[in-house]
């Protein structure tokens, strides 16, 4: 019904590449096949067990082999052409890939095995206290290209194309969901050199974690502690008070009350769905609009565009699906024109968090800095 095709394709080394057609889209329905010669994959990466913290660390040494700030004629996630044998052979809209150094994977575990159970990694026994253990990062990570342009970030795509981004959001999340070992499926855009960016290409990541990641695990403490309601009633305080950005039909933008960063936004949808893969037209329409409005508005705070990580918290795959809600947390350490928030000893030693701007006073700006980029760039 939306008009935005699926086409996929598989690389030279045989990772699975898919294109995502906008439905204004120009680009012709064949395309080209990967015709480098790739080594083969590397190994899956190995996680341990933190027994102090009871958190798992992957250590995935194929990562050092990424590309970091490449020439403006090297850019592996621009369209191949003489001189730049990148990733995706053809002109596209959106396309989607599996990293070629990934954090998890590429390995997954057979299904029915011990490692595919869900208790696995994220049970009792697997958060105990055994010294020295280690198991495979089996799991899922790709890239995704919000545009062939060679710089960007999300808000500076279109509308039509942030309804394509989204669509294949929610193709992507189901099909991660479905393979074997996957707890939970994350998505998430950094965006500037300040968070640690290494490509200027407008683009995002998407995750097939095999394990509930620590802030995972606070969140559902939280819903068992308060019940199922709590994202409904937190919407509802946010909706009623000072902090909201941007408010639809079925999404509403705030500051959260207890804000971490000098930069910091939540966007929730109204009725309770879990994951993208549930969302309906309706809300993906409209978040195309609320969300390029929320971004263009945090680079309208400065001069210059801001750094930011643009985190989507998605339901475990087989649990709390009916209380634990999709939602967007946006961060930035940009305390000022020209200073950043650091975790430093506090933050970063203890976990213990000190903010630098009340949560009203950053959605003033926010709502000021929305409103600026509103007349200059309408969506």
């Amino acid at each position: 019904m939306t008009g935005i095709a699926k086409r996929v394709y598989v690389l030279a080394d045989s990772r699975e590449l898919i294109y995502f057609d906008d439905a204004d889209s120009t680009q012709p329905p064949g395309r080209a096949p990967d015709q480098r010669v790739l080594g083969a994959r590397p190994p899956t990466a190995e996680m341990r067990h933190d027994p102090l913290t009871g958190e798992w660390i992957v250590v995935a040494p194929a990562r050092q082999n990424r590309v970091v700030m490449p020439s403006a004629g090297l850019d592996p996630l621009a369209p191949q052409a003489p001189g730049n044998p990148s990733e995706i052979p053809s002109d596209y809209d959106v396309a989607v890939f599996e990293n070629r150094s990934p954090a998890f994977g590429p390995g997954l575990p057979d299904p029915g095995s011990a490692a595919a159970d869900p208790a696995y990694l994220n049970g009792p026994a697997a958060n105990g206290t055994a010294l020295g253990r280690a198991v495979p990062a089996y799991g899922r990570c790709e890239v995704i290209c919000f545009s062939s342009a060679r710089e960007g970030a999300f808000g500076s795509i279109s509308r039509s194309r942030a309804r394509t981004v989204i669509e294949a959001w929610a193709d992507r999340t189901a099909v991660l969901s479905s393979l074997p070992g996957i707890a939970q499926v994350y998505i998430f855009e950094n965006r500037g050199a300040e968070i640690g960016v290494t490509l200027q290409h407008p683009h995002g990541q998407i995750y097939g974690y095999p394990y509930l990641p620590p802030r995972t695990h606070q969140l559902l403490a939280q819903i068992d502690a308060y019940g199922p309601s709590l994202f409904a009633d937190i919407l509802k305080t946010e909706r009623e008070g000072s902090r909201v950005l941007l408010a639809g039909e079925h999404w509403t933008a705030f500051v959260p009350y207890a804000a971490r960063w000098p930069i910091e936004a939540y966007l929730v949808p109204h009725e309770h769905v879990a994951d993208f893969a549930a969302t309906s037209a309706a809300q993906r329409d409209e978040l195309a609009v609320l969300y390029l409005r929320l971004l263009r508005g945090v680079d309208a705070l400065y001069d210059d565009p801001t750094p930011y990580i643009a985190a989507w918290h998605q339901a475990p795959v087989r649990s709390h699906r009916d209380s634990a809600r999709l939602h967007l947390r946006l961060m930035s350490p940009r305390r000022a024109a020209d200073k950043l928030k650091y975790q430093a000893g506090s933050e970063s030693g203890m976990g213990a968090w000190i903010g630098d701007i009340p949560a009203e006073i950053q959605a003033d700006r926010l709502r000021a800095a929305i409103t600026r980029a509103d007349a200059q760039n309408p969506v």
